[in-house]
């Protein structure tokens, strides 16, 4: 009787301390580096949609609604107290609010790799570390106040 007793008390523990052991080299083994070859590549991340109002002689004209999208290290991504998206939402709209070779009524001929190479700049410069890797274009387009009133 005893025998079988201390068999059992002896397979108890034999399970415990099997079950702890592989607990604890399932988070401390393989989890570790897995999580590290997740953090090392880049991160795809989209702003909202931006309204631009474009003035000309003292009145509303229109609006360009873009879109843009950048790319950021995933680990540096994770290490920042803000998220770097306001600071690329803002530089956006003080670029193609601000720009004067911006002809709304013909986009078809702006230099838009010269607006995501700013914004880039800028974003880093404010952020002071290379934090945005690209600016990306996801929907550039121009609409009258007209039609922009009728859209729900």
């Amino acid at each position: 009787m005893i025998r079988l007793v201390l068999a059992g008390l002896w397979v108890c523990i034999l399970t415990a301390g099997t079950s702890y052991a592989v607990a604890y080299w399932k988070e401390n083994g393989t989890a570790l580096s897995a999580k590290d070859e997740y953090l090392e590549g880049l991160q795809h991340l989209k702003t909202r949609v931006l309204s631009v109002p474009m003035v000309e002689n003292g009145a509303v004209q229109g609006y360009i609604v873009a879109r843009f999208a950048y790319t950021v290290e995933a680990k540096t991504m994770h290490q920042l107290a803000v998220p770097p998206e306001p600071y690329v939402v803002d530089e956006a709209f003080r670029r193609i609010y601000a720009d004067e070779r911006l002809d709304f009524r013909k986009l078809a001929r702006y230099d838009l790799s010269i607006l995501t190479g700013a914004i880039k700049q800028r974003v880093n410069e404010r952020m002071q570390a290379e934090i945005v890797q690209d600016v990306l274009i996801e929907d550039f387009n121009y609409v009258s106040r007209e039609e922009f009133q009728r859209k729900p």
